[in-house]
Parts: C-alpha cells; sequence; structure tokens
C-alpha cells in the first residue's frame, strides 16, 4: 500500500513537471520573437485615414514583465502592428501603419475617434482622466477594452470607469447586435485565449470561465465603448502568424476589432 502510495506521488511530480516545463518552453517560443517589430515601419510617416491609438493610463498595480513599463503596454507594439497589417490586408480603409499611444492629460486624444485600451483591469485613472475620457466618449469617441479577466479585475475596471461613467449602465450585447454583423457575421464567437493557456486547454483566466460581450451606449443608443472582458485579442493579434497559435482564435480576434472600427466610423 505504502509502495503504490509512494508511486502516485512520483508520477503526479512527473506530470507536473512536464506541465511546468511546457509551459517554460511556450513562453521562451513566444518571447523569443517577442521584439520582433521593435523595427519601425518603412511608411509609418504616412498620412492616412485611420490611425490606431492605444491609449496609456495610469497603472493599479503591474507584474512581472510589465512591473516597469505598466500595463498598458502589454503586447505593445507588437499587437498593434501585427494587427495593423492584417487590417490593411483585410479591407480597404486606408491606415497607417503603426500604432499612436495617446493619453487622457493631453486634448490630442480627441484626434483619434477610436482607442484601443489593454488590461484595464490594472487601471487607476484619477477623476480628471476619467472625466477625460467621458468627454473624449461625449465628443464622438469610441473606446474598445480587451484583455481583462475574471470579477477581481472587472471591478478595478469599473471603479475608474464610474468616476467618469456614473449615469451610464454597462449591457451584455445581443447576438444580432449591429456591431456583430457591420462587416462580419460573428454570430459564433467563442474566448480567445492568451497564448499560454490554450495548448492545456484552458481558454480562460482566473475566474473569467466564459467571454463577455458587452458595451456602454451613448443617449442615442449608438456603441461608444466595446467592452471585450476575458477574452485576449491582443495576444491572438500578436502571434497570429506563429505556427503554435491556433487560427481560428486569431481570425476571429481580426474580426471582432475590424468590425468595432468600422462600427465605430460609421455609427
Amino acid at each position: 500500500m505504502r509502495y503504490r502510495s509512494l508511486l502516485a506521488a512520483v508520477i503526479l511530480l512527473v506530470i507536473l513537471a512536464g506541465v511546468l516545463l511546457g509551459q517554460r518552453r511556450i513562453r521562451q517560443v513566444f518571447r523569443e520573437d517577442e521584439n520582433e517589430m521593435l523595427v519601425l515601419p518603412s511608411d509609418a510617416a504616412e498620412k492616412t485615414e485611420f490611425v490606431w491609438a492605444r491609449l496609456r493610463y495610469p497603472s493599479l498595480r503591474a507584474s512581472g514583465m510589465w512591473a516597469m513599463r505598466g500595463s498598458w503596454t502589454v503586447d505593445y507594439p507588437k499587437a498593434d502592428r501585427t494587427f495593423l497589417q492584417g487590417l490593411r490586408r483585410l479591407t480597404r480603409m486606408h491606415a497607417k501603419a503603426m500604432e499612436q499611444v495617446v493619453d487622457l492629460v493631453s486634448d490630442d486624444i480627441y484626434n483619434y475617434p477610436f482607442v484601443y485600451v489593454v488590461e484595464p483591469g490594472h487601471w487607476d485613472l484619477p477623476e480628471a482622466q476619467a472625466k477625460k475620457l467621458r468627454e473624449y466618449i461625449d465628443r464622438g469617441g469610441f473606446l474598445m477594452t480587451d484583455d481583462f479577466h475574471g470579477t477581481f479585475e472587472w471591478s478595478v475596471f469599473t471603479d475608474s470607469l464610474n468616476r467618469g461613467f456614473p449615469d451610464r449602465t454597462v449591457e451584455d450585447l445581443a447576438d444580432d447586435d449591429p456591431i456583430f454583423h457591420v462587416l462580419y457575421d460573428l454570430s459564433d464567437r467563442f474566448q480567445v485565449p492568451g497564448i499560454v493557456n490554450y495548448p492545456f486547454d484552458k481558454t480562460h483566466e482566473y475566474d473569467g470561465f466564459e467571454a463577455r460581450w458587452r458595451a456602454i451606449r451613448d443617449d442615442r443608443g449608438r456603441i461608444v465603448m466595446a467592452i471585450c472582458h476575458n477574452m485576449d485579442l491582443g495576444d491572438a493579434w500578436e502571434w497570429a502568424d506563429h505556427p503554435q497559435y491556433p487560427e481560428k482564435y486569431a481570425s476571429l480576434a481580426y474580426r471582432v476589432a475590424i468590425n468595432n472600427i468600422i462600427y465605430a466610423m460609421t455609427h
């Protein structure tokens, strides 16, 4: 009996070691390409009709490799530039080949009708910045959020959001909402995982077991904030061309963002 217990313990340790080694190898494989796209595109200075803007914000907390840079830099800039390559290939939109970082402490944000924010489950907007975000939205801007997971990060997100949007309600979007059909038909949506989770049949992080497609609307019913909760679209763009990342996740991530952009530009 003691021998069987010892054998079972050894087998369990071997399995755990294999899982940890696999995760380490996966992280290493992807991190080898982390700085691949830091060189500016040759047409970076071209004047275009659309510029992808990424929001820089104060972080509540950051850990790991993002501790010094802040959570707003997650997947930056590779995810942005890989996505923009796809946007230029898949649509006729005249889009700039690189991203533009914007802040809520500058009026320059008003020059960009579409702004992307990553990891808002770690943002900590001072009241002045939260009100500036509200002003940006009220002037016709559109915000897309991505890559935050579970109940804790949701509470952090809404804490800052409520400083600028106390009178707005977050709603779950119906499958027939126009934002899911403005270009691509996105009736069949699913959770898009980060790079570390998918090889282990795990698409969620923390207690964010189901993808949530949510939004805030203005007084006219127009969606002004597309909230992609419990998913990691940025990872899917960043590693879209990598042979170890499944095409179905990258494809959905591109289509979601493209629909959001076209909706924002036409509504």
